[in-house]
């Protein structure tokens, strides 16, 4: 049976010179490996959950464990299921929300480093989380979640986004 996990893609609008531009809340991933790298290194707040677990639910939890905060009071819709490229199905929901917490504290996990050295580290499972435009996360998030981009409601037939009417 496939690893299931769930999310969150919050999004919002920000006034420019051009009007408004959407912007998505992701989360640069944490540890060694990652430390360097920007470009296909960002992530949506994430996390597994169980067979029987309400998905959102486990959305919502896994947030508030990776953010330090719980996600914002909003009308969560489903987004979809997406496969990815490691064959773990991930069920993300999706909210417009304008999120400002004073702080990012994630939850840490061990991670051997380097890779064979016997020696243990306790790493966060995200180093920091912002709000980027839109284009912008199609360059930082990793392949197998630029699907969800492409998924929001918010997004016009040409691949264009404008605020819904």
């Amino acid at each position: 049976m496939p690893v299931t996990s769930a999310g969150i893609l919050l999004y919002r609008w920000a006034e420019g010179g051009a009007g408004p531009s959407l912007e998505v809340w992701i989360a640069h991933m944490g540890g060694p490996f990652w430390a360097r790298k920007d470009e296909r290194a960002w992530s949506i707040p994430k996390g597994i959950y169980e067979e029987g677990e309400d998905p959102l639910a486990a959305a919502k939890r896994e947030f508030a464990e990776e953010i330090g905060t719980p996600p914002p009071e909003a009308e969560y819709r489903l987004l979809g299921e997406f496969r990815q490229p490691s064959g773990k199905r991930l069920t993300v929901f999706t909210a417009e929300a304008d999120f400002a917490p004073e702080s990012i504290v994630s939850n840490t996990f061990p991670l051997e480093w380097p890779r064979g050295s016997g020696r243990m580290l306790d790493v966060p499972e995200i180093d920091r989380a912002e709000w980027v435009p839109e284009p912008t996360a199609r360059e930082k998030l990793v392949k197998g979640q630029l699907p969800l981009l492409d998924a929001l409601p918010v997004r016009g037939r040409q691949g264009r986004t404008g605020r819904p009417s």
